[in-house]
């Protein structure tokens, strides 16, 4: 294969510059992802009320657990696979299988066909944030891939405050069911702007023989052109191999410990996500307060992202990621001592501001310590072995809840907040190098 002859493309240190365009259609796609996901605990305490649907805390535990099992199947099969199809094949399948996922759901007869929707739902919402995770540190200039992350992190959280305010307004006159319904729109206009916007990444196209189509999207974004270093192994072989190399004896160290703090950042997220306004309200606060403190914390997490791509341009990702979990643990503490609402309602806010962007800044630092030929498929098991985090989380919350042990909930996020700061800081002692921003 021959290497495309031209100049050098030169990638701009001082903005988001060409790559902008991308980061936008991977905003409103990751913006859907949100939505999805908050959608449950949003509306979970009106489903917990609804006598004739059958559904008991220790099954909604359990459901959880469903969505964020199929997303770790979603994300360990994106990052082992979008190499192979194509990120953009790959982002807007994701997104058709969560829209189907989010009607089944709104279709539900029982728990068990819910159950079925979010998992089904899981699957395209895992497989989704590692393809755009993966595009955007791609596309974004040399310096910027933690603010490119922390920007594509706050459509998260612009999609969970959407869940929350539509389950607020819609869930209590009209009933849960329409929250989930919602959930569908995103299918159409979403495809249609992925097939006709997005771009593939040069390094895919090149590896399929395209060098010239290569070159000409790495000189429209201000990318290095591809070479064969740069360029990730094809077939079910070059899968395989990829994989292996995550974890040979030069990586293993970086691998497990990256693993770790993802575990414990999407333990935080889901566990928060899911059961926050039920351990509010068990905790003595108003029904209303409870769901509406769920729009405070993603509220929270779009400051916090904004902040922690700053920050991280500056003194690394991984020690940024090491300080927010740090604070996420001693937000958590302090809801266990049910503050006064007002106070609540200022915890929350710190709360979200740490808890989303540090283990976002997990993803920037697996972004920049792996090469670009494992990029994708080390953030692909970066994310997909976190999500064992986010399968544990939602059935404990629900076994701690069902049980009458509320108050043990906030410990064991406080718990992962510290298990996290020290993974992160051991997987990236370099950072302050540059290595991990």
């Amino acid at each position: 294969m021959t290497r495309p002859r031209g100049p050098r493309a030169r990638r701009s240190p001082q903005g988001l510059g060409a790559a902008a365009p991308v980061l936008a259609l991977c905003w409103t796609a990751v913006f859907f992802d949100g939505f999805d996901v908050m959608v449950y605990g949003a509306v979970m305490p009106y489903m917990l009320d609804d006598a004739g649907f059958g559904l008991d805390p220790a099954a909604a535990g359990t459901i959880g657990s469903w969505t964020t099992f199929g997303m770790l199947l979603g994300a360990l099969g994106a990052g082992n696979t979008m190499d192979w199809f194509g990120r953009r094949p790959m982002t807007v399948a994701c997104v058709v299988v969560f829209s189907v996922g989010s009607g089944v759901c709104a279709l539900a007869t029982d728990p068990v066909s819910f159950g079925a929707g979010r998992l089904l739902a899981g699957l395209g919402l895992g497989g989704l944030l590692p393809t755009c995770l993966a595009v955007v540190a791609e596309f974004a200039p040399a310096g910027r891939v933690a603010l490119a992350t922390g920007v594509l992190m706050t459509a998260y959280h612009a999609g969970g405050m959407t869940a929350t305010g539509i389950g607020m307004a819609v869930a209590p006159s009209h009933g849960w069911r329409w929250a989930f319904a919602a959930g569908v729109l995103p299918a159409v206009p979403a495809v249609l702007l992925l097939l006709l916007r997005m771009p593939e990444s040069p390094a895919v196209l090149y590896s399929r023989g395209r060098a010239d189509r290569a070159a000409d999207t790495a000189g429209r974004y201000g990318l290095p052109l591809p070479g064969a270093a740069d360029t990730p192994a094809g077939g079910v072989s070059g899968r395989l191999r990829a994989v292996a190399d995550l974890v040979d004896a030069g990586r293993r160290r970086t691998t497990l410990l990256l693993w770790a703090a993802s575990f414990c950042g999407l333990m935080l997220v889901y566990g928060v996500s899911t059961w926050l306004p039920q351990l509010m309200r068990s905790s003595g606060y108003g029904l209303g307060s409870s769901v509406s403190l769920l729009m405070v914390v993603n509220a929270g997490g779009i400051v916090g992202m904004l902040v922690a791509g700053k920050a991280a341009g500056r003194f690394g990702a991984a020690p940024v990621a090491g300080v927010w979990f740090a604070l996420t643990a001693v937000s958590m503490l302090l809801l266990g001592t049910r503050p006064p609402l007002a106070v609540a309602y200022c915890v929350i806010a710190l709360a979200g501001v740490w808890l989303f962007s540090a283990g976002t800044m997990v993803y920037a630092a697996a972004g920049r310590l792996y090469p670009p030929a494992l990029r994708a498929p080390g953030i692909g098991w970066v994310t997909g072995v976190g999500r064992l985090g986010a399968v544990v989380s939602p059935w404990l919350g629900g076994v701690l809840v069902s049980q009458g042990r509320e108050e043990w909930g906030f410990a064991v996020f406080a718990l992962a907040g510290l298990v996290g700061a020290v993974t992160i800081l051991l997987a990236a002692p370099r950072s302050r190098s540059g290595v991990s921003r």
